[in-house]
């Protein structure tokens, strides 16, 4: 079975576009993975109870591995329309449909080839 991760952004903002645009890249690095670009909102199915995702992070001046849902803040949601990527994990975890969590934290406003480079670099020693 293929290993699946997921990539979450969004492709109308430059600060948020970048987890996107590296897919090509990452494909050609890791051609026995399939990458899935999807809304962060949308039903995650986690395989095996686990799941591994590269997003935007906005703080970490490098790319980072957050493995920790605890670590993850949640944005204050007022209706269902607020609920983030956050929130669905630690929905998955509370309701035991997900044991574990990769995510590669990609900074916003990284340049491309560096954030491939450091990326890439994780991803192996995965």
């Amino acid at each position: 079975m293929q290993k699946k991760i997921y990539i979450f952004g969004n492709p109308l903002l430059d600060f948020d576009s970048l987890p996107i645009r590296l897919k090509p890249a990452l494909e050609r690095a890791f051609p026995e993975t399939v990458f899935i670009i999807q809304d962060p909102n949308e039903n995650l199915h986690p395989e095996n109870g686990g799941l591994t995702i590269i997003d935007t992070v906005i703080g970490p001046d490098r790319v980072v591995v957050i493995d920790d849902l605890e670590k993850i803040e949640t944005s204050p949601s007022c209706s269902l329309h607020d609920l983030d990527l956050g929130f669905n994990l630690k929905l998955l975890k509370k309701i035991d449909r997900l044991r574990a969590v990769k995510i590669f934290g990609v900074p916003a406003g990284m340049e491309a080839d560096t954030a491939l480079e450091q990326l890439v670099r994780l991803m192996r020693q995965d």
